[in-house]
């Protein structure tokens, strides 16, 4: 009985498939025009027959069939893209249907133009992408499913249409990374005890500057956690801060960070060396700052020995440590990021902003 139950499920489907297939209709897809891109008009042809195969709502006829019956029947049908031509063609071929096309180039735009044949019928589709070579299947793709008024991926079409998804896309395709090495210019506000001491003349150990001073760099970042819309890297940020005011700090920030690749936010933190003056002395009973050298005011029991900033003195490496936070704003390629910083001391504050560029070469 059982054996019976298997057989008769078995012929069943079988009719299932013979009904389902002798309602199909033929269709024939021929050669597609091709203007200004790297594809010859078989090799598009070739990829739409492929890519309607997958649709399996007509029998497509194979392009050897088509070959075989168009070299039996005399027809030159390579570059037969008009309608009484494919009506001609389609008729001698015995198919209810024919499918040709084309894909052009015009600057940065692709247009893909389909045209479904039939005895009586004519339709119609013509669709424009972006200037992407690599997506010339994935655009005869998506113009099959709308000409059949098929479902079809929105994700991919806003990816090959809409400038701003592709460039997501890009980021999440290409290891899912936003990368924002370039230069970084900016400003550093001094405060508190440090913003004092450099106000000072230079004949009291300061360089009689102004407390706001601008900064350039440059940022080299290497990325070691990718997971997801998030990036794990490492920041370093050599820089030149005082040219402005005829004075030179170098310095070097070595960040840790966490950045959201889509949104573009981050923050980093982590230490940075920097090179200064500093010089030892004393402030007798006035507030007077001397140098320990200094011979006429020799260093005594009743002042206390002090190292702090002053231009006179000599090269030290003096630590901080920065925390940043930051958002990158994008117009097609260019990544613009904007980063504020500050570095806390015991005697003083440092806040700075900068801002950066890059842009992302093209593929």
């Amino acid at each position: 009985m059982k054996m019976k139950t298997k057989l008769t499920f078995i012929i069943l489907l079988g009719l299932i498939s013979i009904i389902s297939n002798a309602q199909k209709q033929s269709i024939a897809v021929l050669n597609f025009d091709s203007q200004n891109i790297n594809y010859t008009p078989e090799q598009l042809g070739n990829i739409a027959r492929m890519e309607l195969e997958k649709v399996d709502t007509f029998e497509v006829i194979d392009r050897y069939d088509v070959s075989y019956l168009a070299k039996k029947e005399n027809l030159q049908y390579e570059e037969c893209y008009g309608k009484l031509c494919l009506v001609e063609i389609g008729k001698l071929l015995k198919t209810d249907k024919i499918l040709t096309g084309s894909v052009e180039l015009y600057g940065k735009t692709t247009i893909v133009t389909l045209r479904l044949i039939d005895v009586k019928t004519e339709k119609t589709k013509v669709l424009e992408y972006l200037d992407l070579k690599d997506e010339i299947n994935a655009m005869l793709s998506i113009s099959i499913m709308k000409l059949f008024d098929l479902p079809y991926n929105e994700l991919l079409n806003e990816r090959i249409t809409r400038v701003d998804q592709y460039e997501n896309a890009i980021i999440a395709e290409d290891n899912t990374r936003l990368n924002l090495n370039g230069p970084r210019l900016g400003a550093v506000l001094f405060t508190g005890e440090q913003a004092g001491l450099m106000a000072l003349p230079k004949s009291q150990g300061g360089i009689d500057a102004i407390p706001v001073m601008f900064m350039f760099g440059y940022q080299f970042e290497f990325q070691y956690i990718n997971q997801g819309n998030f990036q794990a890297l490492f920041e370093i940020v050599p820089a030149i801060t005082g040219l402005d005011q005829s004075y030179i700090i170098p310095s070097i920030s070595i960040l840790n960070g966490l950045r959201h690749n889509v949104n573009g936010w981050e923050f980093a933190l982590g230490p940075v060396l920097s090179l200064t003056s500093k010089a030892k002395g004393y402030y007798d009973e006035n507030g007077i700052w001397y140098l320990s050298d200094d011979l006429e005011h020799p260093l005594t029991q009743n002042y206390q020995e002090i190292e702090r900033f002053d231009s006179r003195g000599v090269l030290q490496i003096e630590t901080g440590f920065v925390f940043a936070v930051g958002k990158s704003l994008k117009s097609g390629r260019l990544n613009i990021p904007i980063n504020a910083y500050i570095i806390p001391s015991r005697h003083s504050l440092k806040v700075g902003l900068t801002f950066g560029y890059n842009a992302k070469k093209k593929r």
